[in-house]
């Protein structure tokens, strides 16, 4: 290959790019394929026979959530980018892509358009127009986006060399051997301040250079794409949507230090990967990018794959070379390092796909635009698989030092208004659990390693309300657990205690001190591990702990998972999200039965309120309902409404009451004194009368119900429904006396001196600050003096 050959191939590949006729393209990655990509693009294929429209697969764009993605360009536009395209709308895309007025009409829904597009090695620009479409960049989830490692991916065809080419590809590589030396390229390269994205962050440039320091007959490099995270995908994304970007930093890399050989390690369980990365390989072959004399120069290389059989160990760098020599994948101790004794005993450099990803645009553009994105210690991008409890799923990458709010609430546009998202989890099975209070932390390498957390590979899933913390850490802990190769004991039975602890906690099991041995345990494994994958296994467990460990002590202090999760600490989601614990599913059953009488007992036992709670309650329940499933969540106010009413329509509810009072425990001869006649001591009133204590309620108004009285207008919770149900207090034998002030009337020390017990349940309503100009002036009235008067 020389450099007019690689002009001609430029030429054929840009017909590709830039064609001078009417395109379409569809992402055919894996995310796309498994939600109707292949179907579309056959459908595609056959409605566009004789019209004239090339018909093109691409990788993927990223926005995962959306595919099928399609692109229609037509010469001197702009290419207009369509989500959820479907194959039955085949002949509407090719008429839009022949006609004009057709495609205008179309371009009403398109999700974006591309006027011009910066592949970093080259450029391309595609037209003006349609100005009511938004710039692809200008969306929710694009917006903040910087494309370097997916720079191709969606815009080339990943199977065709000659558009790589056409794109500024192997430019790099050319300029590397007829204009540089080794020295230049690493120096170019330690300048940029690349970093490796596999994990710790190490400089590339100064492991290449302990690599070139390094005498041996043979040197070899590896990309490391053992991508075994789940929920992650972003090196199977790169190679399946770019793999010649892959390809030539690889050969940059062995220009660099020396290598004779190489390989790239990726996952069997990824096929499509592995039959574009070998196409690529043999295309690099064939143009003479690979093998002896490469463009001419003294400079010799091959590189070949090798597929591994699905062992997260073999993520570790010692694990994988033992590996691809056929030997069992474990880890071994260090030193010798890798880049002095490696693969097959010979000095090996091995960095991940995005690293090597990122050499060919240094080389081609230069350090210093490489290093004006992300931050002083972190330049570049990064890309992470944003996946989890977020409207806007798929790959971002954006600068280094960009905040967590940004990326989960900019670009994944939230969880929705009724979800609330409580935490994310960086860094894959090894990585650590962020809280929503932390999302303003850039993602560096430091500001993640602070906070507990790490950057790994790049999975990110965000949890919301539904996601318990302690099953969480207790799946990656199962994980790891499973994973780990056995070699060291730390790992092998740290792993295997911590889980059992975890087990016994989701289960109800476990007692207040396990959670100190879990602690302990998971920071002897972090410091004693043999390995990478040992000593970060403990990150979610630490994470959580530190962060969320109020939820521990509910699982074992309460014995209950308010998330819902844990199945052995709840009996239905509607009951577990109840504040009350009512047994929902026992009451609509009776009801279903026709026994309203039972219904309104059972109620009554956990809710002494239901004809009040039936009209003002937010009815967590039914945001838990496994009815919603099928068509939608069971209306629980109306029901509480329903029982309620009809019973005090029917004066039925005093036989229910009788029954109440016959069942109270006898006198204790103690009495309780409670500040407060709100829902806090209507409860505690309510309960400690049945359990035979002489309870008697001070209050500062002239009647009980709190703010249930005087912060809710009547048109939503009419006064008498609540004086209907507050006679069962008086039936229970609980006093009230009314017109009582704390601190003015009547002290806490007056009422200890008279009473066994005083609980103080005055309230802690309050008025939300609205941020308004004004709003503290004098004559300004909140909203609860009104309601109160």
């Amino acid at each position: 290959m020389t450099a007019a050959t690689l002009d001609k191939s430029a030429k054929k590949g840009l017909a590709g790019v830039v064609p001078k006729k009417a395109q379409i393209s569809v992402g055919l990655g894996t995310c796309g394929i498994g939600n109707g990509a292949m179907e579309l693009f056959e459908a595609l294929k056959t409605a566009a026979a004789e019209t004239g429209v090339n018909i093109k697969r691409t990788g993927c764009f990223g926005f995962c959530a959306e595919e099928p993605l399609l692109m229609i360009y037509t010469p001197g536009n702009p290419v207009l980018l369509f989500t959820q395209a479907a194959a039955k709308s085949a002949k509407k895309y090719i008429t839009a892509a022949t006609d004009p007025g057709a495609l205008l009409k179309l371009s009403r829904k398109a999700r974006a358009k591309i006027s011009r597009w910066d592949f970093r090695t080259g450029s391309a620009v595609f037209g003006e127009g349609f100005e009511d479409v938004p710039e692809w960049n200008e969306i929710p989830f694009f917006k903040g986006q910087e494309k370097w490692i997916l720079r191709d991916s969606g815009m080339i065809d990943p199977e065709s060399i000659e558009e790589y080419i056409a794109i500024g590809g192997y430019r790099a590589l050319a300029r590397a051997v007829g204009e540089l030396n080794p020295e230049d390229v690493i120096d170019i390269v330690t300048e940029a301040n690349l970093r490796g994205r596999g994990g710790a962050g190490f400089p590339t440039g100064i492991k290449w250079k302990l690599m070139r320091q390094n005498e041996g007959a043979q040197k070899f490099v590896v990309c490391n794409a053992d991508e075994g995270d789940p929920g992650a995908y972003m090196n199977r994304n790169a190679i399946e949507s770019d793999p010649h970007m892959l390809i030539e930093g690889m050969i940059l890399g062995a220009y660099a230090t020396g290598a004779t050989g190489g390989f790239i390690y990726v996952r069997a369980e990824y096929p499509l990967a592995v039959q574009r990365l070998q196409k690529a390989l043999d295309d690099a072959r064939r143009h003479g990018f690979l093998g002896k004399n490469i463009m001419g120069s003294n400079f010799s290389f091959d590189l070949t794959s090798v597929c591994g059989a699905g062992a997260f160990v073999c993520g570790e760098e010692t694990a994988l070379i033992a590996s691809a020599q056929g030997q069992s994948g474990r880890p071994v101790p260090r030193p010798p390092f890798p880049a002095q004794k490696g693969y097959l005993g010979f000095p090996t450099n091995i960095n991940n796909v995005e690293t090597w990803s990122n050499v060919p645009v240094i080389v081609s553009a230069g350090p210093k635009l490489f290093k004006s994105i992300g931050t002083e210690k972190s330049p570049g991008t990064k890309v992470f698989s944003l996946v989890g409890k977020v409207h806007n799923t798929g790959l971002v990458e954006l600068p280094l030092g960009t905040p967590l709010n940004q990326i989960v609430y900019g670009m994944g546009e939230g969880a929705g208004a009724l979800n609330k998202i409580r935490a994310i989890q960086t860094g894959g099975p090894s990585g650590g659990c962020i809280p929503a209070g932390e999302f303003g932390t850039p993602v560096d390498y430091e500001s993640l390693n602070a906070l507990g957390a790490i950057m790994g590979s790049g999975g990110m899933v965000v949890m919301d309300q539904e996601n318990c913390m302690v099953d969480v850490a207790r799946y990656f802990v199962s994980f790891t657990s499973a994973e780990s190769c056995g070699k060291c004991a730390p790992c092998r039975e740290g792993l295997s205690q911590m889980l059992r602890i975890l087990t016994d906690i989701t289960e109800g099991r476990a007692r207040r001190e396990d959670l100190d041995d879990l602690e302990r345990i998971a920071l002897t494994v972090r410091d004693s591990a043999l390995c990478g994958l040992g000593q970060t296994a403990a990150n979610p467990v630490l994470t959580t702990l530190k962060y969320f460990r109020d939820e521990y002590l509910m699982h074992i202090n309460e014995k209950r998972c308010e998330a819902g999760v844990c199945e052995s600490l709840f009996e239905a989601l509607c009951e577990n999200s109840c504040p009350l614990h009512m047994n929902i599913p026992g009451y609509l059953a009776l009801l279903q039965e026709g026994r309203i009488e039972d219904a309104f007992e059972l109620t009554l036992r956990d809710n002494p309120l239901p004809g009040t709670m039936g009209r003002i309650c937010h009815f967590h329940c039914q945001m838990r309902c496994r009815r919603d499933t099928l068509d939608e969540s069971v209306a629980q106010g109306e029901i509480h409404r329903y029982l309620a009413d009809t019973m005090y329509k029917m004066g039925r509810e005093k036989d229910v009451w009788t029954k109440l009072v016959k069942e109270k425990k006898p006198a204790t001869g103690r009495t309780v004194a409670i500040v407060g006649a709100g829902p806090a001591g209507l409860s505690a009133s309510f309960y400690l009368a049945r359990l035979g204590h002489d309870v008697t309620v001070y209050e500062a108004h002239g009647k009980a119900g709190g703010i249930l009285r005087y912060g809710i207008p009547a048109y939503r919770l009419p006064k008498d429904v609540l004086d209907k149900e507050l006679e069962l207090w008086k039936k229970l034998g609980v006093r009230f006396v009314f017109n009582k002030r704390i601190g003015q009337d009547i002290t806490i020390k007056d009422l200890s001196s008279q009473h066994d017990a005083v609980l103080v349940g005055i309230g802690a309503h309050g008025e939300r600050e609205l941020g308004i100009p004004g709003e503290n002036l004098a004559g300004v009235h909140r909203g609860y003096e009104w309601l109160e008067a």
